[in-house]
This record gives C-alpha cells, structure tokens and sequence, in this order.
C-alpha cells in the first residue's frame, strides 16, 4: 500500500507514505497523500457531509519513505503548523550515505540554501554574494550522529534531526559534505537504491493539538542491509 495509517482521531491522522507517493501533487490523475487520505474519510462519512478537510501540516518529498501527520481540522491545522515554525515538532530521519563518517557523537550542520525552482534542487552556497537574484537564501539546519558503518559498501547509516525543513534539505546538506544519500542520483549520488532514495522519516514527535499530550510515532525500517 502506498499509504498505510497508523494513528487517527477526530483531530489528526498519522500515516506511513511509501516512496512512491507525492505528499501532495498538482496531477489529479496520481493519487497523492491528501487525495487518499480524503478518500478513505469520505468512507467513514454519512451522506451528505461533503468535502472532508485535510490539513496538510509538513512534507516529505516523493522519493522519500516515513512518517507524516495530517489534520482533520482547522484549528489542529493551524496549532501543529505553528509546532512547526517554533521546531517543537521534533522530524527524525535515517539516512544511508555514501563514505564512511565515524561520528558517535552529535554533529550540528549549518548551511545557507536556496531553492533552483527550474532546476528542482537546493543549492548550498558559501559566498552569499554569489546567490543569484531572486531566490531567498535561508538557514538549514540539522544535527546528525553514527548509527552504523558498514565498512565492505563503503555506506554509513545516519540518525538526523531536522531544524529547519528547507526544500531538500537534507539531501542537500548531506551531498555538500560529500556524503550524498544512497540512490540520490540528482545531489551526486553513484549508487543504486531499489526505491527512491535510502532516506526515511522513522520517527515524529509533537504536542496534540487537543490534548496537549506529547504524541511520539515511530516506525521500523530496513535498508535491506
């Protein structure tokens, strides 16, 4: 399936998208994330309700598997978008990359970026001088340690936790330090990955919308390694 859900209320849904779904698409003819998960409340609706309202809330990108949350109300809606802006709706992530980084410890990346809208892509840039007029340069921000090296594939697996969630980020971030993601073949990669790229967001914590309560899901996932 390429969405399966994972926790739902009356106030939010909680799901686990496979890489080969958009978060959101302007293709009518491709289901995307909001469209099926529209879907499936339309099935639990009576006659008559109408359109069922779905709150996107954050992203993942199409070649990128793991853990989104949507609201089914507006004020969810609005109080999780404003965890997002303060960074108190914690983004984790598993990466597998090429090279090996022996970094037990916690390493904080910090780079100013801007989206090539025509060329689809992040661009890291050191010399602020040198951004082109334009795109609006921004802080990305991450932190990231050693998970596990896998020494005979020349790979390592990363954990990393979101700060800022700038347009391919962490695929940017990543290759600028030449260590770009299994499978990412548009930041450099080399190396083949069976479906998408070996990024997944395994583990997403927030404050409830409702209740207050700290919601923290996480998923199981394997490189094939």
């Amino acid at each position: 399936m390429p969405v399966d859900i994972i926790y739902e209320d009356k106030s939010i849904i909680i799901i686990r998208k496979s890489a080969s779904v958009a978060t959101e698409s302007a293709d009518v003819t491709r289901p995307d994330c909001v469209s099926i998960i529209k879907d499936h409340l339309r099935s639990g609706q009576a006659d008559g309700k109408g359109e069922p309202y779905v709150g996107l809330v954050h992203r993942l990108d199409q070649p990128v598997a793991g853990i989104l949350v949507f609201a089914k109300t507006r004020k969810a809606a609005a109080k999780l978008s404003a965890q997002v802006r303060t960074d108190i709706m914690n983004k984790h992530y598993t990466a597998l990359v090429e090279g090996i980084i022996d970094r037990k410890e916690e390493v904080r990346l910090e780079d100013m970026m801007y989206k090539d809208s025509k060329a689809r892509k992040a661009v890291i840039v050191t010399d602020e001088s040198k951004c082109p007029p334009g795109p609006k340069l921004l802080k990305a921000a991450l932190t990231y340690h050693t998970d596990r090296i896998i020494e005979a594939k020349n790979m390592t697996i990363l954990g990393i936790r979101l700060e800022t969630g700038r347009f391919h980020q962490i695929r940017a971030q990543l290759s600028n330090m030449g260590h770009p993601i299994v499978g990412d073949k548009k930041y450099g990669a080399t190396s083949e990955y069976p479906s998408g790229i070996a990024l997944v967001a395994d583990r997403l914590e927030f404050t409830h919308p409702d209740t207050g309560e700290k919601v923290e899901k996480s998923v199981d996932f394997s490189f094939g390694l």
